[in-house]
């Protein structure tokens, strides 16, 4: 794939990409997925493609928002402790009644928070109004229908006044038919889903959450649980950017880690495409005599395919040079292959990969959020010049400060594990120095 900002090395000379030429790129390749139309359990975390208008209002109709009684204004106008107003009780009118009782001068209808409000009635009084229907002192609760002394018949004492549409939800009072639910490009989380269920839709038409694989590369890694052999390490790569996808509101599945053999690495690959809006490996991309994904990757499922390959990348950054972007298989699945350091893999991630997700899912919210920071540390940080610097830190939003975690190492991942934050060092900086502002990438 070409760069939207191609620019010729010297002859002799490897082209260095810049960060941001690289992601441009790959923002350039990457298209949002096709919109489907999901269930609303589905949906959750996807982005409206359609503007839902309102069909029913909501509430349908006047309801009570409390345990009550519903009562005509005039009969309980001037009531008091000492000079109750008396009424008789006609019927209970609980939430989903069908028949309602209709309530005429002198009496009331026990009524159930969401309840609708029965003809007559023009609003409605606490419980704790009344004596619930017991005689005596005010009640504190609605008793069970059909305990003694008191339920769907009898008197009432209600001893206060109450206003025409006290405690009654209006129809419509919340969205009214024809209105605008949520508009085309909203992102589905809970409360969107539960609007959606209110008003009656039980699918909605949306993008839906790319599938992302992620695979990691060596013959070294082993699986978490497995006991250690001489020479071997734990895949944490994969669980990394396996949960990191996910958090970037990707479908994600994780495939054990695969040796360093190209023929079996690009079989896994193929296997893979079925279930494959986007794939990225980890490890095998720098220059070593066993680094394998370039070789695997120069064929893979593009045979005949025009358009398609991975472009292997070296970047002016620290940690995370080598890169490779490119597409794979009939359908010219995105790759994004990424370093096999711990660090180098997962601050790609941030830069790269997350972006490619969202750019996926039609978000228009593709990058973390950028800040000022002052940083707080007790030595000068040091930086490779020409090269675009991403240190780990803690940021305090309180102070405006950051604080550097760990060293510059790109296999330290115990202080990424406490990290929210990328201090980044620009290109032109050799050094910063404490007290000096910094750009912040906010991963937390």
């Amino acid at each position: 794939m070409s760069s939207t900002a191609e620019s010729v090395p010297a002859a002799g000379h490897e082209r260095l990409w810049s960060v941001d030429d690289h992601l441009a790129d790959i923002l350039a390749a990457v298209h949002p997925l096709d919109p489907i139309e999901l269930q609303l359990p589905d949906a959750q975390g996807c982005v409206l493609v359609e503007d839902v208008t309102v069909p029913v209002a909501l509430p349908p109709f006047d309801n009570s928002s409390m345990d009550g009684y519903a009562v005509r204004t005039a009969d309980v106008a001037g009531a008091t402790d000492e000079f109750p107003a008396v009424l008789t009780v006609i019927g209970d009118v609980a939430a989903g009644s069908g028949v309602l009782p209709e309530v005429g001068p002198g009496q009331a209808a026990r009524i159930m928070t969401g309840a609708p409000l029965p003809p007559g009635a023009e609003a409605v009084v606490p419980v704790e109004w009344t004596d619930g229907g017991a005689g005596g002192a005010a009640a504190t609760a609605m008793r069970p229908a059909g305990a003694g002394g008191e339920g769907a018949s009898g008197e009432v004492r209600v001893f206060r006044s109450a206003e025409a549409r006290a405690h009654v939800r209006s129809r419509g009072s919340d969205v009214r038919a024809g209105d605008l639910a949520l508009e085309a490009g909203t992102v589905l989380g809970p409360p969107q889903i539960g609007l959606l269920a209110a008003i009656g839709r039980g699918s909605v038409r949306v993008r839906p959450r790319p599938r992302v694989v992620v695979l990691s590369t060596g013959s070294e890694l082993i699986q978490p649980g497995e006991e250690l052999g001489e020479g071997q390490i734990y895949d944490s790569n994969s669980f990394a950017l396996t949960a990191a996808a996910r958090d970037a509101g990707a479908i994600a599945y994780r495939v054990g880690a695969v040796t360093d053999d190209a023929d079996t690495l690009r079989a896994t690959i193929e296997d893979q495409l079925i279930r494959a809006d986007m794939v990225v490996t980890t490890g095998g991309v720098s220059v070593g005599a066993y680094d394998v994904v370039k070789e695997a990757l120069s064929t893979v499922g593009d045979e005949d395919e025009p358009g398609g390959g991975v472009d292997f990348r070296k970047l002016a950054m620290q940690p995370g040079k080598p890169q490779g972007f490119g597409s794979i298989g009939p359908e010219h699945t995105p790759l994004l292959a990424l370093p096999g350091n711990p660090v180098s893999s997962y601050v790609s991630f941030e830069l790269f990969v997350r972006p490619a997700i969202r750019a996926l899912m039609g978000r228009e919210d593709v990058h973390r959020p950028v800040v000022r920071a002052t940083l707080a540390a007790g030595k000068t940080l040091s930086s490779p010049a020409g090269r675009r610097q991403f240190l780990r830190g803690t940021y305090d939003a309180e102070e405006g400060t950051i604080t550097p975690v760990g060293g510059a190492g790109s296999h330290l991942i115990a202080a990424l594990a406490h990290a929210d934050a990328l201090i980044v060092i620009p290109e032109e900086s050799v050094s910063v120095e404490p007290g000096m502002d910094v750009d912040v990438v906010l991963i937390g």
